[in-house]
Formats: C-alpha cells, structure tokens, sequence
C-alpha cells in the first residue's frame, strides 16, 4: 500500500510539473489577437484536465501522502485563470462562466482558508485568487460575491500585515482601495433595481421581432465583430486595468445570456459519504472546454481587446 500511495504521489507531481511549464507558455500572451497561440491553449488545457481528473480519482491516496488543500485551490486557480484568459481573446461568455464556477468553488470549499500555513508564499497565492476573482465577479455582475470577497480581501491584508511584518503589502492595500472606490463609483452597487448593461434579446426587443433579428444576422448585412476599448486619462475609477468606463462598454457590446444557458450540476459525493447537492454554480467542478455551452438563441459577442493607457506600437499590434 505504501509503495502504491508513492507511485500515486509521483505520478501526481509529475503531471502538476508538466501542467506548469506548459501553463508558462501561454500565462504571457497577450489577451488580443485573433487565435494567437491557440493550440498551445488547448495542449495545456489537456494538461490541466488530465491533472484535474487525477487528483479527483486519487484524492484519498494524495492526502495520506501530504497532498495539502491549498494546492487543490491552486490546481483549481489554474484553471479558472486559463477559462477567463479564453473569454478575454474569444469573448465566449461559457468561459467566463467556467472560470467564476472554479473560482466560486476555491471560496465556498476554503481550499485555501483555515490551512493555517505561515508561509508568506501561500498568501500571496491566495491574495492572487481573490483579486482574480473579484475581476470575473465584476464582468459578471455577480455584485453580493464581489462583496463578500472584498471583505475577504481586506481580512487578509490585514492578517498578511500583522503576521509578515517584515513584508511590505502595500500593493494590496492599493487593489482594495480601487476595489473600494470602484464599487463606490459604479451604480450597480449603490442602486439594487439598476438594470445590467448587457443586452437582453428578452427584455430590449418585442419577442415578433426575435426571428426577424435572426434573419438579419443569418444573411450577414451587418455584423459587429471587433472592439477596442481604451482608456488615457489620469486618475481613473479602475480595478486592475479594467477602467469603469470600459468595464460599462464591455457590458453594453454582450448578449444576456438566457437561463437555459447555466447547465445544473450533478450533486457530489464528499469522501465522508455526506451527499451535498451544488446545483448551482458551485456544484461538482468539471472542465468543459469542448462542451457546447453556447446559446443558441443569440449571436456571438463581438471580439474586444481592453487597453490600459497602450502605447502607439500596442495599439497597432491590436
């Protein structure tokens, strides 16, 4: 048994290590281009299912061999990064849902809360998660989870402060202040009946006009397919690069996904025998890379590259 739980053991880090360095490959891409580098995408993806699914099928194994629960977030962060750096080039709405399902599982599951490490490396991983996580909460409008990873966010500055004296964090101080100010600024959060930016083809148009809609797209008279958003000035209300003023433009140039779009999942069987049913955006975690999870009562969302004060040779590079 010992001998198998060591095979188990290596076979794991064997596929993380290989996961990691195709992850290097693509982490640098930038998030405008048409198909740039996509079939190193999809290699690493592979990579990061493979190891998903066995870390899922050993977990018992793993966790006898040391496997701690800060490195299953850290998987799992992995892969909600590569979802969202998909919807970022493709502006495919499915995977900007998958990333929020990955992260929204790391927070509900506590992979990394309550480990208790003192290890200033882990909590920059977990410092990391909550600022990507707040950036795919934002664009989804999931504003109650914004709010509650915000405060999660400050906790951990201070903790990180009080327990890491001899590391300076403010940086982090810096992207819950933007945080702070960006929700102060935006309407969505202050107004509980403001409506969403995004376009709803069932609350925008009269339902006669829906297959009309769909004719004019079907014979291509026009079509909106490329966007590029960028803001100059100085001072701006923004988190991370995505300014306030993009953030409400990218909204107003995407589909309102319909309900039917947000496939149920199947409960998961905890290894405790507890049965506990995720029917909802936290449920059993599953990559969907390939599955068709497009609505097919809307037209796609047209292509936008976000830019941040660009330089001339980054504009002309879009």
């Amino acid at each position: 048994m010992a001998e198998e739980g060591d095979v188990v053991s290596k076979t794991f880090r064997a596929l993380v290590e290989r996961a990691d360095r195709k992850f290097a490959r693509v982490r640098d891409f930038p998030s405008y281009g048409r198909a740039q580098g996509q079939h190193y995408f999809q290699k690493v993806f592979k990579a990061y299912m493979r190891l998903w699914k066995y870390q899922q099928e050993h977990r018992t194994e793993l966790v006898k061999a040391g496997l701690n629960r800060w490195e299953i977030g850290e998987i799992a962060g992995r892969i909600g990064q590569l979802y969202f750096g998909q919807y970022t080039r493709t502006s495919e709405a499915r995977f900007l849902v998958e990333a929020y399902v990955f992260y929204e599982a790391i927070l509900k599951r506590r992979y990394f809360e309550g480990c208790k490490v003192k290890d200033l490396g882990v909590r920059f991983k977990e410092l990391r998660f909550y600022a990507r996580f707040l950036l795919v909460s934002l664009i989804l409008n999931r504003t109650q989870t914004v709010k509650v990873v915000v405060e999660k966010l400050k906790a951990l500055v201070d903790d990180c402060n009080a327990n890491f004296r001899e590391t300076n964090f403010k940086e982090w101080k810096l992207v819950v202040q933007e945080i702070v100010r960006f929700m102060n600024a935006d309407t969505t959060f202050t107004i509980a009946s403001a409506r969403p930016f995004r376009y709803s083809a069932i609350f925008d148009c009269h339902p006669s006009s829906v297959q009309y809609v769909a004719r004019f797209h079907a014979k291509k008279v026009l079509k909106f397919r490329d966007a590029i958003l960028m803001s100059y000035h100085r001072n701006e209300v923004k988190f991370a690069e995505l300014t306030l003023d993009a953030y409400r433009m990218l909204q107003c140039l995407e589909w309102e996904s319909s309900g039917s779009f947000y496939p149920k999942h199947l409960a998961e069987t905890k290894e405790n025998g507890v049965v506990v049913d995720y029917s909802g955006t936290s449920g059993l975690i599953d990559m969907k890379l390939v599955a068709d999870m497009t609505d097919p009562t809307l037209p796609p969302n047209p292509r936008k590259a976000i830019l941040y004060r660009p330089s001339v040779t980054h504009l002309i590079a879009v």
